[in-house]
């Protein structure tokens, strides 16, 4: 097997996008990674960050059967984490990037097909953050749970129009779309952003970070990423 395959390329309004496979031989393991223009968007190597967001919001939220709702689909962990919880009733993500949901479609990741496969969940075309802006809680109700791994951080953000879901406002409207007592989560490779928190905390009855640490063996070290959670009145 070659130690490098290009699975997938793609000229989108937001740059080239490819799927690669790399053998790393000294791990003696193949990973998955995306790219986007220059910009390294995500590895299977790392995904304690994308599962900790799943698992922290879910757990999170009030007792019963949940509605969820994931911005980015990505490789699919936030996903398959979510729907690891058996009160998961429904999962809808949304990607802005027809071609990442057909690389599950049509199984060139390995969590495809177990997505689409699990009748709760559907994989969905849009653009998130204008869903969110509209203000409109979305049909037929509201979320339970509401989690978003799209920007790299609440300041470096893969388009400039994702920016104003990170002010008070913006806040606002996606809390329109929980039900009383849901929960927001957001995934950031950042440490903890203080004036994000504050911002947080103007909107929602609660708001915290829990920083996940996790190895990275490819420089024998621990790595960090920041999770958000805010909880609705």
């Amino acid at each position: 097997m070659s130690p490098f395959a290009e699975l997938a390329y793609h000229v989108t309004p937001l740059g080239a996008l490819s799927l690669r496979r790399r053998r790393m031989l000294a791990l003696d393991l193949d990973v998955l990674e995306v790219k986007l223009g220059e910009d390294f968007l995500m590895s299977s190597l790392f995904t304690a960050g994308e599962r900790a967001l799943a698992h922290l919001s879910v757990e999170a939220a009030p007792a019963g059967p949940l509605d969820v709702l994931v911005g980015g689909l990505g490789l699919g962990y936030t996903a398959a984490a979510a729907l690891d919880h058996d009160r998961v009733r429904s999962l809808r993500v949304v990607d802005v990037l027809p071609e990442v949901i057909a690389w599950h479609r049509d199984g060139l990741v390995d969590l495809g097909p177990r997505l689409s496969g699990d009748p709760r969940c559907e994989l969905e075309e849009g653009d998130f953050f204008a869903m969110v802006r509209t203000g409109a809680a979305p049909q037929p109700g509201r979320f339970h749970v509401i989690a978003v791994d799209i920007d790299h951080s609440t300041e470096a953000w893969l388009n400039a129009a994702n920016g104003d879901l990170y002010t008070e406002a913006g806040l606002a409207s996606l809390r329109a779309w929980l039900h009383p007592g849901g929960v927001f989560g957001l995934w950031s490779d950042a440490p903890p952003d203080a004036a994000f928190l504050a911002r947080m905390a103007g909107v929602f009855a609660r708001a915290e970070t829990e920083v996940v640490t996790f190895a990275n063996p490819l420089r024998d070290a621990e790595e960090t990423c920041t999770i958000y959670r805010g909880w609705a009145a």
